[in-house]
């Protein structure tokens, strides 16, 4: 999960240019050389993820090298962080260039207002981000994106042979197929959700040979169990009925997180916690079955690996990201001195409850769609981002979201097979009209309910729900 700092490193700028005999190996292979310097590419680099990499990359200066940015709309801070890095090619999603003038002239001009004196390529629209995964000769690319548009950039990376340092966990959810398809080496992916690096830490402390996070694959495992951690969101301990009248502005009071509206949406319905225990499946090839998501409030345990013997080796560290971040992008070494460790000269309690399954399905309703098809997870997702941002639009309940997945799922055929992306992305349009289809019909009908409802009960209605938001 990504968060806002809590703490910063220091901020010395960065970074010389880089031997061509320091850099990948033909085996993809970095060796573990503390002069060693990685090109690194940033894919939303003006979101949390990747302006927190921007300050560990800061504060190791000589080990790391920006070669290339991409972002959505934040064309000022974007020049700001080519002007700090020397980055000399940056991407950004909107689309603002004309056939007699390429490029992105806003970003241009932020881009000389920012003091930027340095030759830079700038690439705008769709492809941006997908050309400056894949064709800038980056060691590491960390995708740092929010939602399934990560999906081709992270195919783009990894068919360059860079190490994929993955924060963008529906790319994996959305399209597990493609993307260990895709492999050009083993251990070619470095997870950086915070509970999945803590997984790949733990998974250390045995035996397991399986999956795409490391570079022996024999299929040998001693491995029992995974325990994901959750926080329990701004409603842990709330009932089913409770949750009938959440507000957006409810949803998004998360408890020791500040993130975007639809992954701070997904931590109050679980949903986020959904997607983690797929992509947790995914990544280290265990069973659905033995993956359990437990709720940890105080989020000092990231995750834990149970092993066959009776052992559990938990990750501990504060609920930040640094660390995942680091690791992201220094695989398999250690950066120094990334953040604070747990002050164990101090008393402190740690809770762990199990998962309110009835009052939060989304697990249970993922890993139904997960043993569906290939493509199932796909429309999970691209309907439940529709029913998030139909939530906040006043036209649905919070606790309409799930249903709402629920019927899109329904009404899916997946087939059999791999998956193409072709399919992938066809499955995902098909999901958000549907569910949009839904969300109407279900406005209507409350409409309509309202407007004969007469001196009866009150009930929510989509202006009720908007009350109270920022």
């Amino acid at each position: 999960m990504s968060s806002h700092p809590s703490a910063a490193p220091s901020s010395p700028e960065s970074s010389a240019a880089v031997p061509d005999a320091v850099r990948r190996s033909d085996d993809g292979d970095f060796a573990a050389s503390p002069e060693t310097v990685r090109r690194v590419v940033l894919l939303g680099s003006t979101g949390s993820i990747g302006t927190q990499a921007l300050e560990v990359i800061a504060a190791n200066p000589g080990r790391f090298e920006v070669v290339g940015l991409a972002a959505g709309a934040n064309t000022g801070l974007l020049a700001e962080q080519v002007r700090a890095t020397g980055a000399r090619a940056v991407g950004i999603a909107v689309d603002g260039g004309t056939a007699a003038n390429p490029g992105h002239p806003p970003l241009a001009e932020a881009l000389r207002a920012a003091g930027v004196s340095h030759p830079v390529e700038v690439l705008s629209g769709a492809e941006a981000a997908v050309t400056c995964a894949g064709q800038l000769g980056a060691d590491v690319v960390l995708n740092g994106m929010t939602g399934s548009i990560g999906l081709r950039p992270t195919l783009a990376a990894l068919a360059s042979g860079a190490t994929l340092a993955l924060a963008n966990k529906e790319s994996l959810v959305v399209g597990g197929a493609l993307v260990a398809a895709a492999l050009r080496r083993q251990g070619q992916v470095v997870p950086v959700d915070s509970e999945h690096s803590a997984l790949a830490q733990a998974l250390g402390s045995g035996r397991h040979e399986r999956g795409l996070c490391t570079a022996s694959v024999t299929g040998r495992s001693e491995v029992r169990r995974l325990i994901v951690t959750a926080s329990g969101g701004p409603f842990r301990g709330w009932g089913a009925e409770q949750l009938q009248e959440v507000t957006p502005a409810q949803a998004l009071r998360h408890p020791n997180f500040a993130m975007g509206r639809v992954v701070t949406t997904n931590s109050a319905t679980m949903v986020n916690k959904a997607l983690e225990v797929i992509e947790a499946h995914l990544l280290f090839d265990v069973p659905l079955a033995d993956i359990t998501a437990v709720v940890h409030p105080q989020q000092i345990i990231h995750s834990l690996v149970e092993f066959q013997d009776g052992s559990t080796i938990a990750q501990a560290g504060p609920p930040r990201m640094y660390v995942p971040i680091a690791l992201g992008l220094s695989w398999p070494e250690r950066l120094p001195q990334v953040d604070a460790p747990v002050d164990w000269t101090q008393a402190m309690s740690w809770e762990f409850e199990p998962l309110d399954d009835d009052a939060f399905p989304a697990v249970r309703l993922a890993k139904q769609a997960c043993a569906a098809s290939a493509t199932h997870m796909a429309v999970y997702n691209a309907a439940n981002e529709q029913a998030v941002d139909a939530f906040h639009e006043g036209a649905l309940r919070f606790t309409d979201i799930l249903p709402t997945v629920e019927r899109v799922l329904a009404h899916h055929d997946g087939g059999v097979g791999p998956p193409s992306l072709e399919d992938v992305l066809g499955a995902e349009q098909e999901a958000r009209a549907r569910a949009d289809e839904l969300i109407a019909a279900a406005s209507v009908s409350s409409s309509g309910a309202r407007a004969g409802a007469g001196t009866g009960a009150a009930e929510t209605r989509p202006d009720d729900v908007m009350e109270g938001q920022a």
